[in-house]
């Protein structure tokens, strides 16, 4: 009887976390990896009373909470993370044909099914990763190369095929090469914060937040306050009935690119998406927002939970690494407790993003657009400064004029993940440290 009312605390907790998750997720340039690592922080100072598997409980929860309803300011906002920036257009062409409810739910019916395709394959983790782990393991360096070379190969030149060929190949490379510099200049940022950030060590568990928050969140935020207009009026109804076989491929689709990132270290679950959607040979937008919600949610949770799965000892994604420095969960009720605890917050999520998408659609109808990204814009450096201080300040400006460059000439943001590709892969394949002396950071 105790050991029932021990779990059903546990849940309780897990259900509370994925609440605060939920609300944190609505402000931009927050990510629920910077108040992990305060609430971390706090819990081995004895402030607040979590500790061991109570606190990892509470923070898968505030996870999965956070990852199925952050696309509400991805969506009425343009403030992505690093997940959703690769959905931004699709949900951005919706959101001006006022329906901007529709995108969101979209995405999130592709993190629930996400959610459920883990909670089935929960059973079969061990046998499944444990070997394709080993197949992996030798081959990651060269792999993420691959996958850069991917990226920066996949940018497709864009020119008026009207006009003068000189115009055309400079009009191309003028695209092209956006994405070049984005990519390079956010990849020797990334160096810099790796080899000798400025940040101070007491915020050393969100040395990346200004950069994020620079590359991702600013520069769209910008775009809204310097250019933007009020979107068309907005209806709050439900998506259309989906097609059973879309939902299914979408969500197929999303989880098998997410739990790829959720495996191969740096990768995550928009490139993941992406990889996964190149893959499949996605044609639909519905079925893209489906598949980068699904891809989502698998990277941010599926990384979570490999820390539970008994004997595979593999950590991977920030919260992971952040919790198992106090605390790693062991044995098989604790697995089964992680799994229940993500279907129950992963369904009072999705609940809370139905509830938030069609009252955001009602709002933003009412609200001027300018004065919203004006006070998230506030929101984000108030963040910015209060966890980092003037240093994660300077970052954050630092990181927006990267950020910016796609932003103004239209290119793929995705490519300010170099800020994590570069400096990682380069380490991978044994020569990030001659780099770095290079640039005068050993």
């Amino acid at each position: 009887m105790a050991s029932l009312l021990g779990d059903l605390t546990l849940l309780a907790i897990a259900l509370a976390g994925a609440l605060i998750g939920c609300g944190l997720a609505l402000l931009p340039g927050l990510h629920v990896f910077n108040v992990a690592g305060l609430a971390l922080l706090l819990s081995t100072r004895g402030v607040i009373g979590l500790a061991d598997q109570a606190l990892a409980m509470f923070l898968l929860g505030a996870l999965v909470g956070w990852a199925v309803v952050n696309i509400i300011p991805a969506v009425f906002l343009f403030a992505p993370d690093d997940a959703n920036v690769v959905a931004i257009l699709p949900t951005t062409r919706y959101l001006m044909c006022g329906r901007g409810a529709e995108a969101a739910l979209l995405v999130g019916a592709g993190s629930l099914c996400a959610l459920l395709g883990l909670v089935l394959l929960s059973p079969m983790l061990d046998e499944v990763l444990r070997p394709l782990r080993a197949i992996v393991q030798p081959h990651t360096g060269w792999m993420l190369v691959a996958i850069v070379a991917f990226l920066l190969l996949g940018e497709w030149p864009r020119a008026n095929d009207l006009a003068p060929p000189v115009r055309r190949l400079l009009s191309a490379w003028a695209y092209l090469g956006a994405g070049l510099l984005t990519f390079t200049l956010s990849g020797l940022l990334g160096f810099v914060l790796l080899y000798r950030s400025p940040i101070a060590v007491e915020s050393a568990f969100v040395n990346l937040m200004p950069a994020f928050v620079g590359l991702f969140a600013v520069p769209g935020l910008l775009q809204i306050l310097l250019f933007g207009a009020k979107p068309p009026p907005q209806t709050a109804t439900l998506p259309a009935e989906l097609e059973p076989r879309l939902l299914l491929r979408g969500s197929l689709t999303g989880l098998s690119g997410g739990l790829f990132a959720s495996v191969l270290p740096v990768i995550s679950g928009g490139i993941g998406g992406l990889l996964a959607g190149h893959a499949t040979a996605q044609w639909n937008e519905r079925l893209f927002m489906i598949s980068l919600g699904a891809s989502k949610v698998a990277y941010y949770v599926g990384s979570f939970l490999l820390l539970f799965v008994p004997g595979l000892t593999l950590t991977r994604g920030g919260m992971a690494w952040m919790l198992s420095s106090v605390y790693v969960p062991y044995g098989w009720r604790s697995y089964w407790l992680a799994v229940a605890a993500m279907a129950l917050a992963g369904t009072a999520a999705f609940i809370v993003l139905i509830g938030l998408a069609r009252a955001t659609a009602k709002l933003i109808n009412r609200l001027n657009v300018k004065w919203i990204a004006g006070g998230s814009l506030v929101i984000a450096v108030a963040i910015t400064l209060a966890f980092t201080g003037w240093s994660g300040f300077v970052i954050m400006l630092v990181a927006t004029t990267v950020g910016l460059i796609p932003v103004i000439v239209g290119g793929r943001r995705l490519n300010c993940l170099g800020v994590l590709l570069m400096p990682i892969t380069l380490n991978m394949i044994g020569v990030g440290p001659v780099v770095a002396q290079w640039l005068g950071l050993l």
